[in-house]
């Protein structure tokens, strides 16, 4: 039902004239959203909010932002990429009278987000991601992302100490600078423990394609991997075949630990709920929201999943000690010396990336040890 409200919605937008309102609304709607306590939201997502993962995490962070006084949240989940994102944008500013928007999906950002704001420019956007450029892209616009492959380091602390034949196992979709991030990570997390333990990594193509993620999935663990994390957008398919063949998991995106609660070790999970509060709040006050908004651990980006029953208890206190490191701001995932699986120097000894480096914004190698292509 409530999809088909939100297609007779865009039906009305594509027959009317939906343009009226923008060219009437734009100072009563800056008013609405600056001058006023009341607010409306939106959020768009792209798959279920209910799939254990990258929709789910952002639908978290949305029921946390409806608790919120003075605030209404409108959503509409499972919206493609496609012009339809933009109807969808059109029907919760025209309908419902949001002017903050979360379009959270990669693909809604170019064209669709950017021609959205340009055609109402007293409406906040803001996207999941790091496409937003200062002097390129309106003010009315931003990003905001998170430095979650310190909580796949982790989850690489939890499977170095699970792991019997030394190979890890990672699903990944696409090999983007984020995505490397996080297997570069998962791995870097792992040889903290041990040294000799090797990365497979299988790339599927799409952030969502349960096929080629359950296929995926068995051929790591054919191959010997007995700890299996992933980058894809619902990591249910994953988690559930590879605890289903006996392999230890770690989780990605939200806490998949029901799905397998006794081989689910721990997850990097996002805590959007904080993030989307914040934002509310400023807008709420008359402030004026980031346009490129970054944080780790430590500043409640991201948390982590309990420890599961299989993490021994010399794995928990390495666990603990290295997160406490991360939340005091003392620890870099991406320490010197570093080699790519080419053989080739990318970090040297001297150097030391904070999480917000721009060399680590544009990786595009995977670490020594980790075996598979980004081609």
């Amino acid at each position: 039902m409530t999809r088909l409200l939100h297609m007779n919605r865009r039906n009305f937008l594509r027959a009317s004239a939906a343009g009226a309102l923008a060219s009437v609304a734009p100072g009563l709607l800056s008013s609405r959203a600056y001058a006023q306590t009341a607010l409306t939201v939106g959020f768009i997502y792209v798959g279920p909010k209910d799939d254990y993962g990258y929709n789910q995490a952002h639908a978290e962070g949305a029921a946390v932002v409806k608790a919120l006084p003075g605030v209404t949240v409108v959503e509409e989940e499972n919206v493609p990429e496609t012009v339809d994102v933009q109807k969808t944008m059109e029907s919760m500013i025209n309908l419902d009278g949001a002017t903050l928007i979360f379009p959270t999906s990669f693909g809604y950002f170019d064209p669709h987000m950017l021609a959205m704001a340009a055609k109402y420019p007293n409406i906040q956007f803001r996207h999941c991601g790091g496409l937003w450029q200062a002097g390129k892209n309106p003010d009315n616009t931003g990003s905001y992302f998170g430095y979650i492959f310190q909580g796949q380091y982790l989850n690489g602390v939890t499977a170095g100490y699970a792991t019997k034949s030394k190979k890890i196992g990672f699903v990944a979709a696409k090999p983007i600078p984020q995505v490397l991030q996080n297997i570069n990570a998962f791995l870097l997390g792992a040889r903290s423990v041990d040294p000799a333990i090797t990365c497979q990594v299988i790339f599927t193509g799409e952030w969502s394609l349960a096929v080629k993620e359950a296929e995926a999935t068995n051929a790591l663990i054919d191959q010997g991997a007995d700890v299996i994390t992933c980058h894809v957008d619902s990591p249910k398919v994953v988690v559930e075949t590879a605890a289903g063949r006996g392999a230890f998991v770690c989780g990605y995106h939200a806490n998949q630990s029901p799905l397998a609660p006794a081989k689910y070790l721990t997850g990097a999970e996002w805590a959007w709920g904080n993030v989307y509060s914040d934002f509310v709040k400023k807008a709420q006050a008359g402030g004026k929201l980031g346009n490129f908004v970054r944080g780790g651990l430590k500043d409640g980006f991201v948390k982590m999943s309990p420890l599961g029953p299989g993490v021994s208890d010399e794995s928990r206190k390495k666990f603990e000690a290295t997160l406490a490191e991360m939340m005091a701001g003392k620890f870099s995932v991406f320490k010197g010396p570093i080699k790519d699986n080419k053989g080739n120097v990318v970090i040297t000894a001297d150097k030391s990336f904070a999480e917000d480096a721009i060399e680590l914004e544009s990786m595009n190698y995977l670490v020594e040890g980790v075996v598979g292509s980004t081609a």
